[in-house]
């Protein structure tokens, strides 16, 4: 270092406008209750329009909601286009990517509620894998705004038990996983349900012959439970 240069800090902060983008459908009956869909890892938001969708019983509207980190996936076919996946937390700082969940989620029910779209004590809110974990955080924190949260082939929160900012919930919560999961296996998965009742009275945990995926199975037992909490 030249005795001209003056050591500044290393690691500096801007603050930038994101935009997150989703997709919307609802029927011609409104406000309606409303699922708010959110993919794992890597995925999109039309891929899990498509799915919640399935998951969803008539009636409902379905808003799908993309990840805020952009990454590139290989082409399906060599010498095909490039593909873009999406994700919700990195390593680096991930407490101001929950945040930006967190505000993303109560600015999308507050826009389809104000637009008459949503009806504001029928929201529900599911998440497969990477985003099962982010949506408990949200459920647990902001906890009147939920009637109900579905947890698909993912986690808790790494600081459920240690963390102060989550409290008792009336949400209703339904956990599922598959038994074939490489990623969540039962044997991972088994205290989840003793761990949720800590902070919930409506719990449900529920096992599936599948992998890391949604099988029909699911997709009916999310519909009717749905619908009995409607």
């Amino acid at each position: 270092m030249s005795q001209t240069e003056e050591t500044l800090r290393t690691e500096r902060t801007l603050s930038a406008e994101v935009k997150l983008y989703y997709d919307v459908v609802a029927p011609a009956t409104r406000p309606a209750p409303l699922l708010v869909a959110l993919h794992g890892y890597g995925s999109s938001k039309a891929w899990m329009l498509r799915e919640a969708r399935e998951h969803a019983p008539e009636g409902f509207a379905v808003a799908a909601l993309q990840g805020l980190h952009q990454h590139l996936k290989e082409p399906r076919e060599p010498g095909g286009p490039l593909r873009y996946g999406f994700g919700w937390l990195t390593n680096f700082h991930p407490e101001e990517s929950i945040a930006l969940h967190h505000t993303a989620l109560v600015n999308l029910i507050d826009t389809l509620a104000g637009e008459g779209i949503a009806r504001r004590e029928r929201v529900f809110l599911m998440g497969f894998s990477q985003t099962c974990a982010l949506n408990f955080r949200f459920a647990f924190t902001h906890r009147t705004l939920l009637r109900g949260v579905v947890g698909i082939c993912g986690g808790l929160p790494g600081d459920w038990e240690t963390s102060d900012k989550y409290g008792d919930t009336p949400a209703s919560v339904l956990y599922i996983h598959g038994t074939r999961d490489e990623y969540y296996p039962p044997a991972r998965v088994r205290e989840y349900g003793e761990r949720l009742l800590k902070r919930a009275r409506d719990v449900q945990v529920r096992a599936y012959d599948a992998a890391h995926e949604f099988v029909p199975a699911m997709r009916a037992d999310v519909r009717a439970w749905l619908a009995a909490r409607v």
